[in-house]
């Protein structure tokens, strides 16, 4: 990092595919990626629960 400005600068992890294909490369991502979140599979089954418990279909509480 010679250049003082490339502190400043983000660069996005490398893809995979092209167009409506491409995704990150997941090899090429890591922790200073802000990839990690821990809490993910509770708060997946929460908001599941929080959503079965409204009866409202899978989906619609998104639309609103």
């Amino acid at each position: 990092m010679s250049d003082p400005l490339d502190k400043a600068t983000s660069k996005a992890p490398a893809t995979l595919g092209e167009g409506c294909l491409a995704r990150y490369d997941p090899d090429d991502m890591g922790p200073e990626d802000g990839t990690e979140f821990p809490g993910a599979a509770e708060l997946w089954e929460r908001l599941k629960d929080e959503e079965a418990q409204s009866g409202e279909p899978e989906g619609k509480s998104a639309e609103r």
